[in-house]
């Protein structure tokens, strides 16, 4: 009966372990993203592991509108796997704080993504967009 407690108690310490292990995914810096009146700072991002929050491209940081008097909003704009832009508007004149998760649903995990942070300069003017960063995993 000991030897089943014992080998109970292992088992179970190796699944905490294990479960630990998957659910600590590093995060890394990104470049500040900047064009005329939109900032997007201290971005991090990470690629998750198949079946982790649907192996998605998670990213976080800080959307600036940088020039409040001009009267424009602000985004970053987010595609993976090259499909479509993913558009995550700011506010106005105000830094808001986004964290958000990309991901393809036909796929188990993420290889690739980009990321930018654009100024809506409405519909007469095309809209300003710092460089495109792309990242990818290396799986």
């Amino acid at each position: 009966m000991r030897k089943v407690w014992v080998g109970v108690l292992a088992a179970g310490a190796f699944l905490v372990g294990a479960g630990t292990a998957v659910g600590t995914v590093d995060w890394h810096g990104m470049p500040e993203l900047n064009s005329s009146g939109v900032r997007f700072r201290g971005g991090e991002y990470r690629f998750n592991p198949a079946g982790q929050n649907h192996g998605a491209f998670e990213w976080k940081g800080k959307l600036k509108d940088a020039d409040a008097e001009d009267g424009h909003n602000v985004y970053v704009l987010v595609r993976v796997e090259g499909h479509s832009w993913v558009r995550y508007n700011g506010k106005q004149g105000k830094t808001v704080h986004l964290h958000h998760s990309n991901w393809d649903g036909a796929q188990r995990y993420t290889n690739q993504a980009d990321i930018r942070a654009c100024r809506n300069r409405g519909s007469l003017h095309p809209d300003n967009c710092s460089v495109t960063k792309s990242y990818s995993n290396g799986s």
